[in-house]
């Protein structure tokens, strides 16, 4: 068979240096990583936002090649405009592409018209549906509901994360090209539960914006005798301080850590929560559940498909009432936390390891070049 190329269209204005310095790059590089060693790709090139990404190669696999922004476009929007050049720009790289494939919906116009100019295979992966995380934002809906429509049109697969997401977009968008519901995947090796004393009480990770549901969280803690520590950044941050102030909330606000070392946090906590008022398919929550944790989410679409109610961990409804009750309910239960924490680690244990996730795509790729 001739050489085999998969373009990988970065998120628009996501750089590998921002991956790095949130620590995600080791993550997010496995997957790929995967594909070269197991020769299901000879070269995979990386169209990336970042003007200094080449300097990252060094940390990956040989085969995986970055194909920076140009630095004329560290401007204002430049990103944006690059986004659209980008298939002309970057000519030479796309042609030698078997496979064109997306990491989400925005800059996935780039692929889109690198496909419709050089005829190549698209693959269209995203890991939540941006029309279903605009709901209170309609301009920017009303845009990304045509970008969805142009990405599904002139895709020749289709990768969504959660089964809510398949059936939105094929009722939504009637298409036509498979879709295959293919979940993140976690690294089982690193997040894992380590046996060490739970002497912490409540944890909750992520960004602190409005659908994470932070302020019934708060309202929820209200005069009981847990501690609830909250790691991540977001628009919301003094706004939830000071309202955990208000209702005299013991909470520690804590900045973002390296992903690598979240697992060895995670396990000194007795419970972690997701109070959000939606989700795609949590990563957090997958990480929690893969280090043995009990775990308490709303009954929202991304969480229900990986929460069981009283199986490997507990479900409620986004009222203040019900959070309240569901803390009560597990803080005050050690075996009911136990037992649902090892069920926790084994329903993610087949879906979401990446071995099982390379060979799905790989299914995909084969058809794709057949």
């Amino acid at each position: 068979m001739d050489h085999k190329t998969l373009g990988v269209f970065f998120t628009k204005g996501v750089s590998v240096e921002r991956w790095e310095k949130m620590d995600l790059l080791e993550r997010e590089k496995l997957l790929y990583e995967e594909f070269i060693k197991k020769n299901i790709f000879d070269s995979i090139y990386w169209f990336t936002y970042g003007s200094d990404d080449k300097k990252y190669e060094k940390y990956l696999q040989n085969g995986i090649i970055i194909i920076p922004k140009p630095v004329f476009f560290n401007i204002k929007y430049g990103s944006l405009l690059y986004s659209f050049l980008l298939p002309l720009l970057q000519k030479r790289y796309i042609k030698e592409c078997t496979i064109l494939k997306t990491n989400q919906m925005p800059g996935s116009w780039s692929a889109v018209i690198s496909k419709i100019i050089y005829k190549s295979k698209l693959l269209i992966r995203t890991g939540y549906t941006m029309t279903l995380f605009l709901k209170n934002k309609k301009f920017l809906r009303f845009i990304y509901r045509l970008v969805e429509k142009l990405a599904y049109k002139f895709a020749d697969h289709s990768i969504v994360t959660s089964k809510h997401d398949k059936q939105y977009i094929i009722s939504n968008y009637n298409i036509k090209s498979d879709v295959s519901l293919i979940h993140n995947f976690v690294d089982m090796n690193l997040f894992r539960h380590l046996g060490i004393e739970k002497d912490k009480d409540i944890v909750f990770v992520g960004r602190l914006t409005d659908q994470k549901n932070l302020f019934s969280l708060i309202e929820a803690m209200e005069n009981l005798d847990y501690s609830l520590d909250i790691y991540g950044s977001g628009v919301l941050g003094v706004k939830l301080s000071d309202f955990a102030k208000s209702k005299n909330v013991k909470i520690n606000f804590i900045r973002n850590i390296p992903n690598s070392k979240l697992p060895y946090i995670l396990n000194h906590y007795k419970m972690y929560i997701l109070p959000s008022f939606y989700e795609g398919m949590p990563k957090t929550l997958i990480e929690a559940m893969a280090c043995g944790m009990a775990c308490l989410g709303t009954n929202v679409n991304g969480t229900n498909e990986l929460i069981k109610n009283k199986v490997n961990g507990l479900l409620i409804n986004t009222d203040t009432l019900s959070i309240r009750n569901g803390i009560i309910e597990l803080m005050g239960n050690r075996k009911l936390r136990e037992d649902i924490g090892k069920q926790a680690r084994i329903s993610v244990e087949n879906s979401f390891n990446l071995e099982s996730i390379v060979k799905k795509e790989n299914m995909i790729y084969k058809q794709l070049m057949h």
